[in-house]
């Protein structure tokens, strides 16, 4: 076993480390206080991001990404968790399922978002369907050639921003011994498209500026050369790809825990109380050496997932317990930090009322605590039989 880096991961670490220090640092604190990444901002970090080479470095060479591997970008994506994500954002990480992408959708849709030209945004929340998405009520119904879409999705992230999306509707019903079964379909929806309308979705007290959207669809037409995938095999398009999402929240909540610990280090050294740092105190040291043990803890145990699939290997329960452990690391590790700096940590003249705000979101999305347990639970028992 070795659990060394390369030279090349080393660059990978410290080139987008450096990035994110020097190009997204600065702006934050300016749209933390607006809730607005300005747009030329936004058009700089990108051109720098395709200037270094790196954006959507998650795709294979041979469509033109940096063809790194899972563990590489996982190296990426953890650096990333450094900065603010409505920033970061523009950093360039098209969702991988873009390679499901055939014939002319490759020129349409794949290509384009690999070279920095359109962006993508993935659409399959609605109000009353979030971890159960069978729950689903937007749907698509043949109509002639055509498939006709109604319904609305929300809480869709980078919507503001998008050119296009991945979009997940209810194509059928199945009748089976458990009930009544919705198959799903994948279709790719431009901007624009007649029947189709992206606005403002609710405010977050979570990574202001990287806003939600809410998509409503009114007999929006689409034709086959919409779909992405299979008509109906929309969950094997997701199980497929969408792997990835719960990669991207552990290795970043893994970056920010290790940017919040850095501040709630440097201030225990520091800050004083009864003649002496508070660092000296047990109270203090203790909470210190459990926060390192479990931002570590979290790190290997997501870097080993990447690994597992860069092998080949099943890693779908080891993703989820990344996803899990990490997310809940960082909530303890930022209330922490928040404790340590006492009344000050939940004024806006330092940062970590916002690591603390932001946390808390991670818990949630991209699979909540909940749904990763059952992942986890079901791989164990179902071998049982339980």
């Amino acid at each position: 076993m070795n659990f060394g880096l390369s030279d090349e991961q080393e660059m990978i670490v410290s080139t987008v480390r450096e990035f994110v220090e020097r190009e997204i640092y600065p702006h934050e604190a300016e749209v933390e206080r607006t809730g607005e990444v300005p747009h030329d901002v936004a058009q700089e970090i990108k051109r720098k991001v395709i200037d270094l080479g790196f954006y959507a470095c998650n795709f294979p060479e041979e469509v033109g990404g940096a063809g790194l591997s899972h563990l590489d970008f996982a190296l990426v994506e953890r650096e990333l968790g450094r900065g603010s994500m409505a920033l970061t954002h523009f950093f360039g990480r098209p969702q991988n399922i873009l390679m499901a992408c055939e014939g002319d959708q490759k020129d349409r849709y794949l290509l384009p978002a690999v070279r920095g030209e359109r962006m993508d945004a993935l659409a399959m929340t609605e109000p009353e369907a979030g971890s159960d998405v069978r729950g689903m009520s937007c749907t698509a119904r043949r109509d002639g050639g055509d498939w006709v879409v109604n319904g609305t999705k929300h809480f869709i992230s980078g919507a503001d921003h998008a050119d296009f999306f991945i979009v997940f509707v209810a194509t059928g019903v199945d009748e089976t011994p458990k009930g009544p079964k919705k198959r799903i379909t994948c279709f790719l929806v431009d901007r624009g498209h007649p029947g189709f309308t992206v606005r403002e979705g609710y405010r977050s007290v979570s990574h202001r500026g990287y806003k939600n959207c809410i998509l409503e669809f009114d007999d929006c037409r689409l034709s086959d050369a919409q779909v992405l995938g299979a008509v109906d095999g929309g969950f094997e398009v997701m199980n497929t790809w969408l792997y990835a999402t719960r990669i991207t929240v552990a290795t970043m909540s893994v970056g920010r825990a290790r940017r919040v610990f850095d501040h709630a280090l440097s201030y225990a050294a520091e800050r004083k109380q009864f003649g002496q740092q508070i660092g000296k105190f047990q109270g203090v040291s203790f909470q210190i050496a459990d926060m390192i043990t479990e931002i570590d803890a979290a790190d290997w145990l997501t870097l080993s997932a990447a690994w597992r699939l860069d092998q080949g290997l099943p890693a779908n329960r080891e993703i989820a317990s990344a996803k899990l452990y990490a997310s809940e690391m960082l909530a303890r590790v930022t209330d922490a930090t928040l404790q340590i700096h006492g009344g000050m940590g939940l004024m806006d003249d330092y940062p970590i009322e916002r690591f603390w705000r932001d946390a808390r979101v991670e818990r949630i999305w991209d699979g909540t605590s909940e749904i990763q347990r059952h992942i986890i639970s079901r791989d164990l028992l179902r071998p049982l039989g339980a």
